[in-house]
């Protein structure tokens, strides 16, 4: 089953990103400011000649006429291009489709009652279906891309307070009757996460966790692949990030 989009993207080329909220973007030989969905890294890119896949904002008001969805790292001639989707902001409606529809069933049995933006502890978690806790993250900083592709240097990545915070809420939500999950959902094929090497700046969030696994907390990856047609599942498993504690 596809999650089906209203309207066809379109395809164009990122000439720059001057802000992290905005993109310069060639459609069919005219430069529009396109809305950028992710306002953190993606990657260490330097978005000059990018591929990309937009949609058309229905929101005359708007500032910025289109939205960009995916990025390809593949050379610009290429016909049948691999895309990445970067829009944070529409995976947990990608996500909540494919649990409704029970595409997600070996995460979740039962995805009707499926509740939106539930309060627990300090945090609001993106789900609660049934009797599970499920917060959703999109990681877009380590992407596979080859020296081809033009990089740009950003300062070293070490804001996790609200991914520490997820954890621990999420710890203290479990009981007999209830599961917690956090879940790595990617708009590609991504290889399964695996904790980059320990540093002064995220043995925090490493020690985190590694404790939130140890109290049950269950650690899932779901691959998603988008076109101009749609998202589709590709697969989903379980992740056993610290199998030695």
């Amino acid at each position: 089953m596809i999650y089906k989009f209203e309207e066809k993207l379109s395809e164009g080329i990122i000439k720059s990103r001057p802000n992290r909220f905005i993109m310069l973007v060639d459609i069919n030989n005219s430069i529009f400011k396109c809305h950028c969905p992710s306002t953190g890294r993606i990657g260490n890119i330097d978005f000059k000649d990018i591929p990309c896949l937009v949609s058309k904002a229905n929101n005359m008001n708007r500032s910025t006429s289109y939205t960009v969805e995916a990025i390809s790292l593949d050379p610009l001639e290429k016909k049948h291009k691999k895309w990445i989707g970067i829009n944070q902001n529409k995976v947990n409606a990608y996500i909540e489709f494919f649990i409704k529809n029970n595409y997600l069933s070996g995460i979740v049995r039962k995805g009707s009652n499926v509740k939106r933006e539930k309060k627990l502890g300090s945090s609001r978690i993106d789900f609660k279906v049934e009797d599970t806790f499920i917060e959703v993250k999109m990681p877009l900083i380590n992407l596979p891309y080859d020296k081809s592709i033009p990089e740009t240097r950003h300062s070293k990545f070490n804001s996790f307070d609200r991914m520490i915070k997820h954890f621990k809420d999420l710890s203290y939500s479990i009981t007999k009757n209830s599961r917690a999950i956090l879940l790595l959902c990617y708009m590609y094929d991504a290889e399964p996460f695996r904790p980059p090497p320990l540093t002064k700046d995220n043995i925090k969030i490493h020690e985190v966790a590694k404790k939130s696994e140890i109290k049950g907390v269950e650690n899932w990856q779901v691959n998603l692949k988008i076109d101009k047609e749609g998202v589709e599942l590709i697969k989903y498993f379980r992740l056993n990030l610290f199998p030695n504690h």
